[in-house]
Protein backbone atom coordinates (compact mmCIF):
# COMPACT_ATOMS: atom_id res chain seq x y z
CA UNK A 1 0.00 0.00 0.00
CA UNK A 2 1.04 3.62 -0.49
CA UNK A 3 1.16 6.45 2.01
CA UNK A 4 -1.16 9.43 1.83
CA UNK A 5 1.79 11.54 0.75
CA UNK A 6 2.55 9.24 -2.19
CA UNK A 7 -1.08 9.45 -3.31
CA UNK A 8 -1.09 13.25 -2.96
CA UNK A 9 2.49 14.34 -3.74
CA UNK A 10 1.55 18.02 -4.15
CA UNK A 11 -0.49 18.29 -0.96
CA UNK A 12 1.14 20.89 1.28
CA UNK A 13 1.71 19.42 4.76
CA UNK A 14 -0.43 20.74 7.62
CA UNK A 15 0.98 22.59 10.63
CA UNK A 16 -1.34 22.25 13.63
CA UNK A 17 -1.17 24.09 16.95
CA UNK A 18 -2.74 22.09 19.79
CA UNK A 19 -3.68 24.40 22.68
CA UNK A 20 -2.95 23.77 26.34
CA UNK A 21 -3.70 26.78 28.52
CA UNK A 22 -2.33 24.95 31.58
CA UNK A 23 1.11 25.08 29.97
CA UNK A 24 0.93 28.85 29.46
CA UNK A 25 2.91 30.63 32.16
CA UNK A 26 0.13 33.04 33.08
CA UNK A 27 -2.77 30.61 33.14
CA UNK A 28 -6.11 31.96 31.99
CA UNK A 29 -8.53 32.02 29.10
CA UNK A 30 -7.29 35.40 27.85
CA UNK A 31 -3.73 34.08 27.68
CA UNK A 32 -4.73 31.16 25.47
CA UNK A 33 -6.81 33.47 23.27
CA UNK A 34 -3.66 35.51 22.64
CA UNK A 35 -1.69 32.33 21.87
CA UNK A 36 -4.38 31.36 19.35
CA UNK A 37 -4.23 34.82 17.79
CA UNK A 38 -0.43 34.66 17.55
CA UNK A 39 -0.52 31.18 15.97
CA UNK A 40 -3.17 32.20 13.42
CA UNK A 41 -1.26 35.35 12.49
CA UNK A 42 1.95 33.32 12.22
CA UNK A 43 0.37 30.98 9.65
CA UNK A 44 -0.78 27.86 11.50
CA UNK A 45 -2.98 25.78 9.20
CA UNK A 46 -5.05 24.19 11.97
CA UNK A 47 -5.60 25.13 15.60
CA UNK A 48 -7.01 22.38 17.78
CA UNK A 49 -8.77 23.63 20.93
CA UNK A 50 -7.75 20.98 23.43
CA UNK A 51 -9.01 22.20 26.81
CA UNK A 52 -10.64 19.10 28.26
CA UNK A 53 -11.31 20.53 31.71
CA UNK A 54 -13.13 23.65 30.54
CA UNK A 55 -16.89 23.72 31.28
CA UNK A 56 -19.04 23.59 28.16
CA UNK A 57 -20.06 27.25 28.21
CA UNK A 58 -16.46 28.46 28.54
CA UNK A 59 -15.27 26.07 25.84
CA UNK A 60 -18.01 27.35 23.54
CA UNK A 61 -16.94 30.97 24.10
CA UNK A 62 -13.27 30.09 23.57
CA UNK A 63 -14.12 28.29 20.33
CA UNK A 64 -16.18 31.24 19.11
CA UNK A 65 -13.24 33.54 19.85
CA UNK A 66 -10.87 31.20 17.99
CA UNK A 67 -13.15 31.03 14.94
CA UNK A 68 -13.39 34.83 14.86
CA UNK A 69 -9.62 35.19 15.21
CA UNK A 70 -9.05 32.73 12.35
CA UNK A 71 -11.42 34.69 10.13
CA UNK A 72 -9.72 37.99 11.03
CA UNK A 73 -6.31 36.51 10.21
CA UNK A 74 -7.42 36.50 6.58
CA UNK A 75 -6.14 33.02 5.74
CA UNK A 76 -7.44 29.47 5.76
CA UNK A 77 -6.70 28.62 9.39
CA UNK A 78 -9.11 25.89 10.54
CA UNK A 79 -10.34 25.63 14.11
CA UNK A 80 -10.88 22.10 15.42
CA UNK A 81 -12.39 21.27 18.82
CA UNK A 82 -11.21 18.36 20.92
CA UNK A 83 -13.96 15.88 21.93
CA UNK A 84 -17.04 18.13 21.75
CA UNK A 85 -18.84 17.60 18.43
CA UNK A 86 -21.79 19.70 19.64
CA UNK A 87 -19.67 22.71 20.55
CA UNK A 88 -17.61 22.46 17.36
CA UNK A 89 -20.76 22.62 15.23
CA UNK A 90 -22.53 25.29 17.31
CA UNK A 91 -19.48 27.58 17.35
CA UNK A 92 -18.84 27.25 13.62
CA UNK A 93 -15.56 25.34 13.91
CA UNK A 94 -14.10 23.44 10.97
CA UNK A 95 -14.01 20.07 12.71
CA UNK A 96 -13.82 17.89 15.80
CA UNK A 97 -10.97 15.75 17.09
CA UNK A 98 -12.09 12.60 18.90
CA UNK A 99 -10.21 10.78 21.64
CA UNK A 100 -10.74 7.54 23.51
CA UNK A 101 -13.55 8.97 25.64
CA UNK A 102 -15.35 10.81 22.84
CA UNK A 103 -18.29 9.62 20.78
CA UNK A 104 -17.45 6.97 18.19
CA UNK A 105 -16.05 8.13 14.85
CA UNK A 106 -18.86 6.32 13.03
CA UNK A 107 -21.44 8.20 15.09
CA UNK A 108 -19.86 11.57 14.31
CA UNK A 109 -19.71 10.64 10.62
CA UNK A 110 -23.40 9.69 10.70
CA UNK A 111 -24.25 13.01 12.33
CA UNK A 112 -22.41 14.81 9.54
CA UNK A 113 -24.18 12.77 6.87
CA UNK A 114 -27.50 13.60 8.51
CA UNK A 115 -26.88 17.30 7.95
CA UNK A 116 -25.84 18.16 11.52
CA UNK A 117 -22.52 19.47 10.21
CA UNK A 118 -21.28 20.76 6.84
CA UNK A 119 -20.01 18.04 4.45
CA UNK A 120 -16.49 19.51 4.66
CA UNK A 121 -16.51 19.28 8.47
CA UNK A 122 -13.37 17.42 9.59
CA UNK A 123 -13.61 14.41 11.89
CA UNK A 124 -10.24 13.41 13.29
CA UNK A 125 -9.15 10.82 15.80
CA UNK A 126 -6.05 10.08 17.88
CA UNK A 127 -4.38 6.71 17.46
CA UNK A 128 -1.36 5.06 19.04
CA UNK A 129 -1.32 1.80 17.08
CA UNK A 130 -1.58 0.87 13.41
CA UNK A 131 -4.80 -1.06 14.03
CA UNK A 132 -6.42 2.06 15.48
CA UNK A 133 -5.48 4.07 12.42
CA UNK A 134 -6.98 1.50 10.08
CA UNK A 135 -10.13 1.32 12.20
CA UNK A 136 -10.51 5.11 12.08
CA UNK A 137 -10.14 5.05 8.30
CA UNK A 138 -12.81 2.35 7.95
CA UNK A 139 -15.15 4.34 10.20
CA UNK A 140 -14.91 7.38 7.92
CA UNK A 141 -12.45 9.64 9.77
CA UNK A 142 -11.03 12.57 7.82
CA UNK A 143 -7.55 12.21 9.32
CA UNK A 144 -5.67 10.68 12.27
CA UNK A 145 -3.11 11.96 14.73
CA UNK A 146 -0.42 9.35 15.39
CA UNK A 147 2.00 9.49 18.28
CA UNK A 148 3.74 10.25 20.39
CA UNK A 149 6.44 10.04 17.72
CA UNK A 150 9.11 11.51 20.00
CA UNK A 151 9.28 11.79 23.76
CA UNK A 152 7.27 14.70 25.15
CA UNK A 153 5.91 15.50 28.63
CA UNK A 154 2.30 15.93 27.46
CA UNK A 155 2.17 12.44 25.91
CA UNK A 156 4.03 10.28 28.45
CA UNK A 157 0.71 9.04 29.84
CA UNK A 158 0.17 7.25 26.52
CA UNK A 159 3.37 5.24 26.82
CA UNK A 160 6.86 5.49 25.33
CA UNK A 161 7.59 7.29 22.08
CA UNK A 162 6.50 5.34 18.99
CA UNK A 163 9.45 6.35 16.84
CA UNK A 164 9.83 7.03 13.13
CA UNK A 165 9.63 3.37 12.07
CA UNK A 166 6.11 2.97 13.45
CA UNK A 167 5.05 6.32 12.03
CA UNK A 168 6.28 5.14 8.63
CA UNK A 169 4.27 1.91 8.93
CA UNK A 170 1.08 3.82 9.72
CA UNK A 171 1.60 6.31 6.88
CA UNK A 172 2.09 3.46 4.41
CA UNK A 173 -0.98 1.56 5.55
CA UNK A 174 -3.52 4.35 6.14
CA UNK A 175 -4.82 6.27 3.16
CA UNK A 176 -6.29 9.24 5.03
CA UNK A 177 -3.91 11.98 6.24
CA UNK A 178 -1.68 11.01 9.17
CA UNK A 179 -0.59 13.95 11.33
CA UNK A 180 2.49 13.26 13.47
CA UNK A 181 2.30 14.46 17.08
CA UNK A 182 4.52 14.22 20.15
CA UNK A 183 7.83 16.04 20.58
CA UNK A 184 7.80 17.63 17.12
CA UNK A 185 10.31 20.46 16.62
CA UNK A 186 11.90 22.32 13.74
CA UNK A 187 14.85 19.93 14.04
CA UNK A 188 12.91 16.66 13.65
CA UNK A 189 9.92 17.78 11.56
CA UNK A 190 11.66 16.90 8.30
CA UNK A 191 12.20 13.32 9.47
CA UNK A 192 8.50 12.90 10.33
CA UNK A 193 7.38 14.37 7.01
CA UNK A 194 9.84 12.20 5.08
CA UNK A 195 8.26 9.20 6.84
CA UNK A 196 5.02 10.06 5.04
CA UNK A 197 3.17 12.23 7.54
CA UNK A 198 0.70 14.66 6.00
CA UNK A 199 1.59 17.21 8.65
CA UNK A 200 2.77 17.80 12.20
CA UNK A 201 0.97 18.89 15.37
CA UNK A 202 2.55 20.41 18.46
CA UNK A 203 1.88 22.26 21.70
CA UNK A 204 5.26 23.52 22.90
CA UNK A 205 6.55 24.52 19.48
CA UNK A 206 3.80 27.15 19.32
CA UNK A 207 3.33 28.07 22.97
CA UNK A 208 6.98 28.45 23.92
CA UNK A 209 7.86 30.91 21.15
CA UNK A 210 9.23 34.12 22.68
CA UNK A 211 6.92 36.38 20.68
CA UNK A 212 4.80 36.59 17.55
CA UNK A 213 7.73 37.47 15.31
CA UNK A 214 9.81 34.47 16.38
CA UNK A 215 6.80 32.14 16.00
CA UNK A 216 6.11 33.51 12.52
CA UNK A 217 9.72 32.84 11.55
CA UNK A 218 9.49 29.32 12.98
CA UNK A 219 6.26 28.59 11.09
CA UNK A 220 7.78 29.95 7.88
CA UNK A 221 10.79 27.67 8.32
CA UNK A 222 8.49 24.71 8.97
CA UNK A 223 6.50 25.50 5.83
CA UNK A 224 9.76 25.54 3.84
CA UNK A 225 10.82 22.23 5.39
CA UNK A 226 7.37 20.83 4.59
CA UNK A 227 7.53 21.86 0.96
CA UNK A 228 11.07 20.57 0.58
CA UNK A 229 9.99 17.18 1.96
CA UNK A 230 7.47 16.64 -0.84
CA UNK A 231 9.73 17.59 -3.73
Amino acid sequence: MFSYRSLHPHHEPTLCYVTDRRAVSAIGSQDIVEKIRTAADAGADWIQIREKDLPGRELFRLTQDAVRIAEEAGRQTRIIVNDRFDIAVAAGAAGVHLGGESIAVSEAVQWRRSGNAPPEFLIGVSCHRLEEGLEAERAGASYVFFGPVYDTPSKRAFGPAQGIARLTDVCRAVRIPVIAIGGLTEENAREALKAGAAGIAAIRLFQEAKDGASLKQSVERLHRISLESIR
